[in-house]
């Protein structure tokens, strides 16, 4: 049985919901008041998680900690392709490159969203310019990947982990005051991810074709 201990509007969660769906991996959900509640912070869930961070996955008894870590537990467990975490060692380089990325853009954009949203107190000017440093560098590298073909951040012709965990807190970016409005080739990306088959959607994140950029 795979249950995960769940907040709703979590990217980092979302990121999980996400590839579970891709993957069709069937689970159980375990609701976190995250905000106003804190329950992640509560005894029961330190328990879980001792660093007091959401997302956690229970996959038979195994207890799994990190968005990334859990991405690549899943893939590599539940993708029977392969393609979602790859094993040649240059692409799953750059896939973990861009996990650590994904972790960036949390720092970034999603803190600038916990305080405008949930007044956690970040300092709103830092984190977004933050952001838009690592939304122009993405962007560029997205640019020039489609004049050589390659339509996601890594180099296999379809999206990994990479794209998944990437993905969440680029679409919530205005929801922290950041506007994509100047990234095209990002914009282009994330009407990507939102065809592939499996996709589902969280609140702020919709699907292709029906979302204003």
């Amino acid at each position: 049985m795979t249950t995960l201990y769940d907040f709703e509007l979590s990217g980092n969660c979302y990121k999980l919901r996400l590839l579970m769906s891709i993957l069709r991996v069937p689970y159980d959900v375990v609701p976190v008041d995250f905000y106003p509640g804190r329950q992640h912070k509560a005894d029961w869930f330190l328990k879980l998680n001792p660093f007091g961070q959401l997302p956690v996955l229970e996959d038979d008894g195994l207890v799994l900690r990190d968005s990334g870590a859990i991405l690549a537990y899943l893939a590599r467990k539940y993708d029977p392709s392969g393609l979602w975490f790859p094993t040649d060692p240059a692409t799953l380089a750059d896939v973990l490159k861009w996990h650590a990325v994904a972790d960036d853009i949390t720092a970034t954009s999603s803190a600038a969203r916990l305080n405008l949203g949930m007044f956690y107190d970040f300092d709103l000017e830092k984190v977004q310019q933050g952001a838009h440093r690592i939304f122009r560098i993405m962007d560029e590298h997205l640019w020039f990947g489609e004049q050589q073909g390659r339509d996601w951040l890594c180099a296999p012709a379809h999206p990994t982990t990479a794209d998944i965990a990437c993905f969440p807190y680029v679409m919530l970016s205005e929801e922290g005051g950041i506007s994509r409005q100047d990234y095209p080739a990002i914009r282009r990306w994330t009407d990507r991810v939102r065809r592939v088959p499996g996709f589902v959607v969280m609140s702020g994140i919709f699907p292709a074709g029906r979302a204003a950029e």
